[in-house]
């Protein structure tokens, strides 16, 4: 009796194994988000800890799952998810407002994109402090440093400096506060943080952006000619993919800024494109140089990629044709970035830790600094963006 409970059980485990095999062929995405999700609240019962954050802390990376959690509740109706995120929301922010640690004198565009999940659980509760959150989160852009064209500075401790990271951070929520509260002036920075950003960072030749880009051309990383950092990091390109498509959600179908949105969007997808590995469908942390030693297939620059193409898509924003590269990305992501765990849940492997310029221990940009990385499962920058992929994989 008991070889037959052990043998039962090992073929549960291959049979569940192969039902998310069945799933990547009929493409069932939602199944798998719910997959993801359930796993990540199972591994991090506290919301704030996503990022294997031994204390508290207010980031984009919690942020980054809150929002997916909402989008998730939003299609499900499952309650566990708005949940889940809300106790991130009040276990930060007091009753006037304030958020638990954040410093705004640091003036770090990071800690803005916290702000993007509040609106819905504002507009579902109605708890007053987090519409007074999300007002002093909107009041921090107004005194954000910026370049000599208006674009915002990474943070303050980053002088004269542009990243793709924080095109997502910053644009999309300011540009929902604009749409909200009738801030019609606010859209023409919004269209402009991207002018900037894309004029200094694109690679027509490879259709790709850098990383980040100095002013100042100061930074031992920047080049001195165009103040651009060496290479092109996937996530950064996922980063500034995603922040695209989410901003065009809210600038005004008659703005004319939009159309110049649209069409940075089709070159990035271009890009996007062009250097998806053909046998995988996955792309390298390093996106163009998949041929040398060391490089690997990222997950959260994967999975960026596969949301941010299929929600253009969707949208009509890019041609459909796309639709397919981002279908082979997602079936990529699932037969080789996702692991079956023993206690039934999943894990999204080959996550970046983390990647940036310059700073203390100094980060180069160069391409043996982006693979010397360490790489981690369930990485938060990761997993959300996996969610909001899977979620977009049910549209037909």
């Amino acid at each position: 009796m008991k070889k037959s409970c052990i043998f039962f059980l090992m073929l549960l485990a291959v049979l569940s194994i192969g039902s998310l095999s069945a799933r990547v062929t009929k493409m069932d995405g939602l199944k798998i988000a719910i997959r993801m999700a359930d796993s990540e609240i199972k591994q991090f019962p506290d919301p704030w800890t996503v990022d294997f954050n031994p204390k508290p802390v207010w980031n984009y990376t919690q942020g980054l799952i809150a929002l997916s959690m909402v989008q998730l509740w939003q299609v499900t109706k499952n309650q566990d998810y708005y949940n889940y995120a809300e106790r991130y929301a009040l276990h930060f922010i007091d009753p006037e407002g304030s958020i638990m640690g954040y410093k705004p004198d640091e003036h770090n565009i990071d800690a803005v994109n916290s702000g993007k999940f509040l609106f819905k659980i504002y507009e579902t509760s109605k708890d007053q402090r987090l519409l007074k959150a999300i007002k002093f989160l909107r009041d921090q852009l107004n005194v954000q440093p910026r370049t000599s064209e208006g674009g915002f500075w990474h943070k303050l401790r980053y002088p004269h400096q542009m990243w793709l990271d924080g095109l997502y951070m910053g644009a999309p929520f300011y540009a929902q506060y604009a749409a909200e509260n009738n801030e019609s002036a606010a859209f023409d920075d919004i269209v402009n943080q991207f002018a900037v950003v894309h004029k200094h960072t694109y690679n027509a030749a490879t259709g790709l952006n850098y990383h980040g880009w100095d002013e100042s051309k100061v930074q031992k990383w920047a080049d001195p000619i165009t103040g651009c950092s060496p290479n092109f990091w996937s996530r950064a390109q996922g980063w500034y993919a995603m922040a695209l498509v989410d901003v065009l959600d809210f600038l005004p179908q008659n703005h004319a800024g939009r159309p110049k949105l649209i069409e940075i969007l089709n070159q990035v997808a271009a890009g996007i494109k062009k250097h998806q590995d053909p046998a995988t469908g996955l792309w390298y942390q390093v996106l163009d140089q998949g041929n040398r030693q060391g490089n690997y297939f990222e997950a959260s620059g994967s999975s960026m990629f596969v949301y941010a193409l299929l929600k253009a898509v969707r949208m009509g924003y890019i041609s459909k044709e796309y639709k397919e590269t981002a279908r082979k990305g997602y079936s990529g992501i699932v037969k080789n970035l996702i692991r079956e765990n023993n206690d039934g849940t999943i894990s999204l492997t080959k996550c970046c830790s983390v990647a940036g310029l310059g700073g203390t221990p100094y980060r180069s940009g160069t391409y043996e600094y982006y693979i010397s990385e360490p790489v981690r499962d369930n990485d938060p920058k990761g997993v959300g963006p996996f969610i909001m992929a899977s979620i977009e994989m049910k549209y037909p």
